[in-house]
């Protein structure tokens, strides 16, 4: 289909390309999006009937079966009636919008997902929000109809209200809505009727969403907006081709649209089109189709790529700024070099500014000490992700204690503020209640269901470091906590201090029975026996406030004295195994995390017993 427009003799020729259709799939965290993409790619012919499929085949990292969550944006594709349609799955967690954020410009429509029971959640809101910025179809989907506490009518209205909220148009508001359930495969118009397979969505995503739109006729240009790596064909780019066409072996330039003036050339090598869940190599591509490309080794996200005769960059999304920072710095324990593969600040340095290249909404900074760099993110999820990741790859560091990002604005300080969502039993509302009281927390709503109830709070970022181990024991490990970032504001009252004092090694030694046997009367125990130790690593923690010195090596004196019962097997009771994210949790200020590919080790600061109880008596004398 051709559109000409005419403006004083000048004709440009716009092709629509009826036969592609480009989409994302946003919601928030648990909604199915991944599980929905598995009955699209199932009914879109990507596998056999007979093949075995895991569940969410898109998840394919790692960290991201293990976790359970979707942490990077991936491309798929499947057909239906001829039409090709590109599909992107997006995180849901909102330390990873940054994800969503960079993948809205390759995409003309979105698919919003919402759960049928809990309704339009944090995330929700702010996928949809920069969804409708960019002024965006969207197709509503409720997902999960099947659930036996679904809440149809009422999630319909919800959402209503939110486009509402984000003053959508009159045409986002008649956005069409799907009534499905993607771990069944099942879609349909209207909800007091189950569908018997995913046709309706397919069909109203082909009426629905746009086509791309083009000049093809027009010199290249490309916005990159994710990176890739191939081990036979190095670096690669993922985007869009917004004009134009791109070919094999043709010389291009890359520009940034924040200095339009630097700019360099590089020659295309291999253009990929995604297939399912592969890629196809292509000698050519045009105006719409999302394609990965190789042969620019320096291309970064948000560069533009350009016909050589006509280099104009594409203004690209503007990230979210990060909240949350961490000190990396290289380990300088007495175990250092030990575990580790890459154990310098050269190599800590290279990786971190690496991760620069993929991550657009994280900030490296070099510090005022040669060996340790400030890195900032979104949460504390999303920075412990990068250190699993650079823990398994063989990098051996140490991490401080998160810190909050504050702003100087007119004049008065002020920290970020975090819209905290919360749905506990009944019986746990008082705990909560108090807990975000003395957290600085302002209750903004409160609703009811059955015999649960939804809570939604204004609190500052420093007030939900830390909390989410003792959310959970404080509501028996059936409250579920969201939140996102909402606004800067002045700085709110102090927040209380951990519960909880460390209990510090007095030596460097081996851990042996005798010696936790005694120590753990003074509180619960990280190690088991035979475990290595130094002084000043933190080997449990204790009830009291302050921090208690044991001697987990010392051993049993052998003499030749024997007494009735003195050689009971002695009881030790299980020690406490944290996980990264409860380490990250636990440590204070004074502390620091030692990170290996085989160990965490939470220690102190300043290792010497006696120079922090100089460093103590000096503050209190002041």
């Amino acid at each position: 289909m051709l559109t000409i427009y005419n403006n004083k003799d000048l004709y440009l020729i716009n092709m629509l390309r009826e036969d592609l259709r480009n989409i994302a799939i946003i919601a928030h965290v648990d909604h199915g999006k991944t599980t929905l993409v598995d009955a699209l790619l199932k009914q879109g012919g990507v596998f056999r009937d007979n093949q075995v499929v895991e569940d969410c085949v898109m998840d394919n990292n790692p960290l991201e079966r293990e976790r359970g969550i979707t942490i990077l944006a991936k491309n798929t594709s499947c057909t239906y009636k001829g039409v090709k349609i590109n599909i992107v799955d997006t995180p849901g967690h909102a330390d990873f919008s940054g994800e969503v954020e960079r993948v809205l410009k390759m995409i003309n429509g979105v698919v919003l997902l919402v759960d049928s029971y809990e309704g339009p959640m944090p995330q929700t809101r702010f996928v949809l929000q920069k969804a409708l910025e960019m002024n965006h179809k969207v197709i509503i989907c409720i997902n999960k109809v099947d659930k036996p506490d679904a809440r149809l009518a009422e999630v319909v209205e919800e959402v209503y209200e939110l486009l509402i909220d984000l003053n959508a148009t009159d045409e986002q508001l008649d956005s069409p809505i799907i009534y499905c359930s993607g771990r069944d495969g099942i879609a349909s118009y209207t909800p007091s009727k189950f569908g018997e397979n995913m046709v309706p969505l397919f069909d109203t995503i082909l009426e629905h969403i746009d086509p791309p739109e083009g000049e093809e006729d027009e010199p290249l240009q490309v916005l990159v907006s994710a990176i890739d790596y191939n081990e036979y064909v190095g670096r690669m780019a993922i985007g869009r081709i917004e004009r134009g066409a791109m070919r094999v072996n043709t010389e291009v330039a890359v520009c940034d649209y924040h200095d339009s003036n630097k700019h360099y050339k590089g020659k295309i090598t291999n253009i990929y089109q995604f297939s399912g869940l592969g890629r196809t190599t292509v000698e050519t591509a045009k105006v719409g189709d999302i394609v990965s490309f190789a042969g620019l080794e320096n291309v970064t996200i948000g560069e533009t790529i350009c016909a050589p005769t006509a280099i104009e960059p594409i203004n690209f999304v503007q990230i979210s700024e990060p909240t949350l920072q961490m000190i990396f710095s290289v380990n300088d324990s007495p175990f250092a070099g030990k575990e580790g593969k890459f154990v310098t600040s050269r190599h800590l340095r290279a990786r971190l500014y690496r991760e620069l290249l993929k991550d657009v909404s994280l900030k490296v900074e070099d510090s005022d000490r040669a060996d340790s760099f400030i890195v900032s993110g979104r949460g504390e999820i999303h920075l412990s992700i990068l250190i699993e990741n650079m823990r398994r790859e063989g990098y051996e560091f140490q991490v401080s204690k998160p810190k909050v990002i504050n702003k100087m604005i007119d004049g008065v300080l002020c920290e970020p503020i975090e819209r905290l969502f919360v749905d506990v039993p009944n019986a746990c509302v008082g705990t909560i209640m108090e807990n975000m009281g003395r957290r600085q927390g302002e209750l903004v709503t409160m609703t009811p269901f059955n015999s649960r109830i939804k809570l939604e709070f204004l609190i500052p970022e420093r007030g939900l470091l830390g909390y989410q181990s003792d959310f959970l024991t404080d509501t028996r490990g059936e409250g579920i906590m969201n939140s996102i970032f909402e606004r800067y504001e002045p700085m709110k009252g102090v927040m209380p201090k951990r519960p909880y004092g460390a209990l510090v090694a007095f030596e460097t030694g081996e851990a042996c029975t005798y010696g936790l046997f005694n120590a753990q009367g003074r509180g619960t125990m990280f190690i088991d026996p035979g475990t290595p130790v130094y002084a000043g690593m933190v080997v449990g923690y204790s009830p009291k406030q302050e921090d208690i010195v044991v001697n987990v090596c010392k051993k049993k004196h052998v003499t030749n004295m024997r007494a009735a019962g003195s050689d009971e097997a002695l009881r030790l009771e299980t020690p406490r195994k944290f996980s990264l994210e409860e380490c990250i949790e636990f440590i204070e200020s004074d502390e620091i995390l030692e990170v290996t590919p085989k160990s965490l080790r939470i220690r102190k600061t300043i290792l010497s017993h006696e120079e922090r109880m100089r460093i103590i008596m000096k503050e209190r004398r002041s």
